[in-house]
């Protein structure tokens, strides 16, 4: 799943990255937008990947797989992503730079009516999370948060 998902981003194509979701799929994208139905993933990573995503690169870092049951697993993958489009903020182009993150897919067997075949596996979940080095929270300021780490809150969590 993991796999498939850097490759379809990988190649900027929309349509093999929702054949990887059951039609009626949810995703989670790194900023919190939750799509539902894998035609809505496929027009969201369609947009993402005509405007700012059209040169990056994914690149899989660890990839682990749990699973859950028969039929059943969560797929957790680390990733590094480069090539992002600038993205003009204020009339200011910002290179993103290399970014980090970590996406799980909840994945499900599907079965078919061919003997020969072990079914496919579709995800029924996805979540995607940007990952900023040395922070491990977000903490306020002012109208905006920033990522902190917890010593720089003024102590060490509370366990």
């Amino acid at each position: 799943m993991a796999h498939g998902f850097a490759d379809a981003w990988n190649a900027a194509d929309a349509e093999a990255l929702a054949a990887l979701f059951v039609e009626d799929a949810d995703f989670v994208n790194v900023v919190g937008l939750w799509w539902n139905k894998r035609e809505r993933i496929r027009a969201a990573h369609d947009y993402g990947f005509r405007r700012i995503f059209a040169g990056s690169q994914m690149r899989l870092e660890k990839v682990r797989v749990r699973e859950l049951g028969e039929g059943l697993a969560v797929v957790h993958a680390l990733w590094t992503l480069t090539g992002q489009s600038s993205v003009p903020s204020g009339g200011a182009e910002n290179p993103p730079g290399d970014r980090q993150g970590v996406i799980s897919f909840t994945v499900q067997k599907q079965q078919t009516t061919d003997d020969d075949d072990d079914g496919t596996w579709l995800a029924v979940s996805a979540q995607n999370t940007d990952r900023i080095p040395g922070a491990e929270t977000l903490a306020a300021e002012g109208d905006a948060l920033r990522p902190t780490a917890y010593q720089d809150l003024g102590g060490p969590p509370h366990g």
